[in-house]
């Protein structure tokens, strides 16, 4: 069963992705912070993480940042799902190490697309 750790302070947005994985048997942990993120990220080793990019404290592309330096967990997939649109977004978060982007909303189709993609590589 694939692992995914949603980093994302929105319930909302948490509880909708929550849902379209569960549906298709992804085993689901969540963090509400960066921080929380970055320690459940060591401790679970999960097989891929949605990084979402606006959260209090540290925010997704710092987390994203430190998970790809750091070889504990440089090897883990970060998919980074974000309301920032732009292009500059996306190429900055690809250039902290996240392994593709998808901006909100998010279709189920498109999301497990890019999770396929990201476990493979």
């Amino acid at each position: 069963m694939t692992r995914v750790l949603i980093v994302d302070d929105s319930p909302t947005e948490t509880h909708v992705l929550r849902e379209m994985l569960e549906k298709h048997d992804y085993q689901v942990s969540v963090a509400d912070n960066g921080e929380d993120g970055l320690k459940i990220a060591q401790e679970m080793a999960p097989d891929v993480i949605l990084m979402d990019i606006v959260m209090p404290g540290v925010n997704g592309f710092q987390a994203t940042r430190k998970l790809s330096k750091d070889p504990a967990t440089a090897s883990i997939p970060v998919v980074i799902i974000s309301t920032k649109d732009q292009d500059t977004d996306r190429i900055w978060g690809l250039r902290q190490g996240a392994r593709d982007y998808i901006s909100k909303p998010v279709t189920e189709q498109e999301l497990l697309e890019k999770i396929q993609g990201a476990l493979q590589g």
